[in-house]
């Protein structure tokens, strides 16, 4: 709970998600909440918990995360942002820190996000790629996916691309924008909106690497949409190959400028 004592900072967050059971803090299993929190702790001298713009699920990666904490600590941000990369391991670091504009809530004030999926598309494997991508062996045609991803745009009831067992209030949900581009032997699948559903970006990308390999067509995604049948829908495309990308919060916060460096150099702290 946020006291009119403390402060409240925001992170901004990037990480390999290879070695993580997800975001959230599970018994027995590193996570990046938990190595977050290890680090405040150490820095704070108090137990910090840190709320962050959404979970994201083991193997899963960001170049974006955002997370916010409250603290006593008279530590200026800069100095945090020393001290986190000092303390954490190298796949997971911190690019940015700041004061919040009052009144700031990292999960409830978001206005949008952005998750990247790519997919490895040439036959042979990729010895630097293998963990951060989908390789996929099979030929896709980036014109097919494209047909179909027409149709995933706008407010759409998605129940057919999340788990059955889902516990939400409701499955619809409004895509900004969805884009299937190649580059380079990858191909990309961009999508934007204010929230998702659990697997639901990955259940979208299995359903259009179906259609990219012909197995259906482009014009059968309005049929799976409206059978709000999970059985209806592709396979879930795996973990490692999605970024979440970016967190928009509008005018609340301003997006990092890249100037978040420490002030001076050194560690302040030593990894135990």
């Amino acid at each position: 709970m946020h006291n009119d004592k403390d402060r409240r900072l925001v992170l901004w967050i990037e990480y390999d998600g290879t070695e993580f059971h997800g975001w959230q803090i599970q018994p027995g299993q590193r996570t990046v909440q938990s190595d977050i929190e290890a680090a405040l702790a150490r820095m704070c001298g108090e137990n910090v918990r840190t709320i962050a713009s959404g979970r994201t699920d083991a193997g899963v990666h960001a170049l974006g995360q955002v997370a916010h904490f409250d603290t006593s600590a008279d530590l200026k941000p800069k100095k945090f942002l020393l001290g986190f990369n000092s303390l954490l391991e190298k796949d997971v670091s911190i690019f940015d820190c700041r004061e919040a504009n009052e009144p700031f809530h990292a999960q409830f004030d978001v206005v949008r996000k952005t998750y990247r999926y790519r997919i490895l598309t040439r036959k042979g494997s990729s010895a630097l790629r293998r963990s951060h991508v989908w390789h996929h062996r099979r030929r896709l045609d980036l014109e097919r996916m494209q047909a179909a991803a027409v149709h995933f745009a706008g407010e759409r009831d998605f129940a057919s691309f999340c788990p059955e067992s889902i516990e939400v209030s409701s499955t619809v949900r409004k895509l900004d924008r969805l884009e299937v581009s190649e580059t380079g032997d990858e191909i990309w699948v961009e999508v934007t909106a204010e929230g998702f559903l659990r697997f639901m970006v990955r259940n979208i990308v299995g359903t259009l690497a179906e259609v990219g390999r012909g197995e259906r067509s482009p014009d059968s995604i309005p049929a799976i949409l409206e059978a709000h049948d999970r059985n209806r829908a592709g396979m879930r495309a795996p973990a490692q190959g999605l970024y979440l990308v970016e967190v928009d919060y509008g005018d609340k916060l301003p997006l990092p400028d890249g100037d978040g460096g420490p002030e001076s150099e050194g560690e302040p702290y030593e990894k135990t």
